[in-house]
């Protein structure tokens, strides 16, 4: 199989790199319709991740140690791929929590190499992210393809370079399936699976409004979406019958949200992610005495209150006595000073997604958090070892005026689906 797949945020990289650790300790159930006996992963004769010049020939291989992930492909008009550094398994580098030795484990299942193309947004957090699990994908045998997808006429190119690999992959693995630039991407492939992985708690959003036929639209919006949603109404609708099963195409939902039942009526394939590839390359981690914080961009996004945020930290780091807050690769450089100065907390940016940092460690044994995505999956990625999590819920009265109706119910299930975590009291 011929598997190329798209990703935009770190998480989403995170997952993909699980959903190939998976698929490679369970091959017998990645095979979609008429490829009964087929080898699963990428690597093929042919295929993305085979040939000299990157995915299809249509990118640029990767560039070396040192290269900017600005250069440009003069064959394709695409950035070349970020720059690798060899290295063995669970070996981070840098100073600071997230950083550490991982151990592999012994016996390890061999995962198929796929073609992994970035996405990256602009903002510095997030492509900063990208490349240190662009460097963990490398380490898999896995191809990285850097294709700087935003301004000007750079959309354009990149489409027009993934066109062909996309007609030729016959798997694609997405990460964001309410991402526009992903649905133009899915309209050109044909391909007999779709896998989608998490993006976070989106899924379960996702999932829903799959069930229910809707067009696809982030729990945290408000209104139509304006002219511009109009205009790619057609494209929308494409991308959603692609990412629905039928007798030619497979199509899976990898997650560790609780999807199960809804995809089940939907006749997708659930997949499950317990971070089986998080735990056997990293950790156990070092403990610390202490308890962590985890940030959350609900202020950034517009759904709760700074002010009722800084006094639920304010609160929480006193009552629970907190040392260390892990900020959320979007949260403003302005709300985590205020942080600092009102709480006297560490501020903590993690190179990494979160489970990852944790997994490495050194981590407090007790984790704290808001309604998010890591509520599901700190405690898979930290099974095994004493660290309990922690959420509080978020009281309706942090909500703007400006929030999405769905909001309160969306983050409130979101607590209350997650099985492992103690629930805290609104704080005051």
């Amino acid at each position: 199989m011929d598997t190329l797949a798209f990703v935009e945020s770190p998480v989403q990289f995170l997952n993909v790199l699980e959903w190939a650790y998976t698929s490679a300790l369970h091959p017998a159930t990645r095979r979609p319709p008429g490829t009964a006996g087929a080898a699963p992963g990428g690597g093929g004769s042919g295929g993305p991740g085979s040939e000299g010049s990157g995915a299809a020939g249509s990118m640029s291989a990767e560039s070396g140690p040192g290269a900017p992930d600005s250069a440009s492909s003069a064959s394709s008009g695409l950035p070349a791929s970020l720059p690798g550094r060899p290295g063995s398994h669970g070996t981070g580098t840098g100073t600071g929590p997230g950083h550490g030795t991982g151990t592999g484990s012994a016996g390890a299942p061999a995962v198929p190499p796929m073609t992994v193309v970035v996405l990256p947004p602009v903002d510095p957090m997030t492509r900063g992210q990208l490349r240190r699990v662009a460097e963990l994908a490398r380490d898999e045998g896995h191809t990285v393809q850097w294709a700087e997808a935003r301004g000007g006429a750079a959309p354009l190119k990149t489409v027009g370079a993934l066109a062909r690999p996309l007609r030729r992959a016959s798997r694609v693995v997405i990460g964001d399936p309410f991402s526009r630039y992903v649905q133009l991407l899915l309209t050109l492939t044909t391909a007999p699976e779709v896998v989608v992985v998490d993006d976070g708690t989106a899924t379960m959003e996702f999932v829903q409004q799959l069930a229910r036929g809707e067009r696809l639209t982030r729990w945290h919006r408000s209104g139509s979406g304006g002219p511009g949603a109009a205009l790619f109404a057609p494209v929308s609708r494409r991308a959603r019958s692609r990412l629905t099963p039928s007798g030619s195409r497979r199509v899976e939902i990898f997650s560790s949200m609780p999807v199960e039942k809804a995809v089940a009526e939907l006749g997708v394939t659930a997949g499950v992610n317990d971070f089986a590839w998080t735990r056997a390359r990293f950790g156990p981690p070092r403990l610390t005495g202490g308890t962590d914080l985890v940030g959350t961009s609900l202020v950034e996004t517009g759904v709760v209150d700074l002010d009722r945020y800084l006094q639920a930290v304010r609160s929480l780091a006193r009552t629970h006595g907190a040392t260390r807050y892990f900020a959320h690769r979007r949260e403003s450089t302005e709300k985590l000073h205020r942080v600092t100065e009102e709480t006297g907390m560490e501020i903590v940016r993690p190179d990494l997604p979160l489970e990852l940092v944790a997994r490495r460690g050194p981590i407090g044994r007790t984790i704290l958090s808001f309604p998010s995505t890591v509520v599901h999956t700190l405690p898979l990625a930290l099974a095994g070892t004493p660290v309990q999590v922690a959420v509080c819920d978020i009281d309706p009265a942090w909500l703007t005026d400006s929030a999405s109706p769905r909001a309160q119910g969306f983050l409130s299930g979101v607590t209350t689906t997650a099985p492992a975590v103690t629930r805290l009291p609104h704080t005051r």
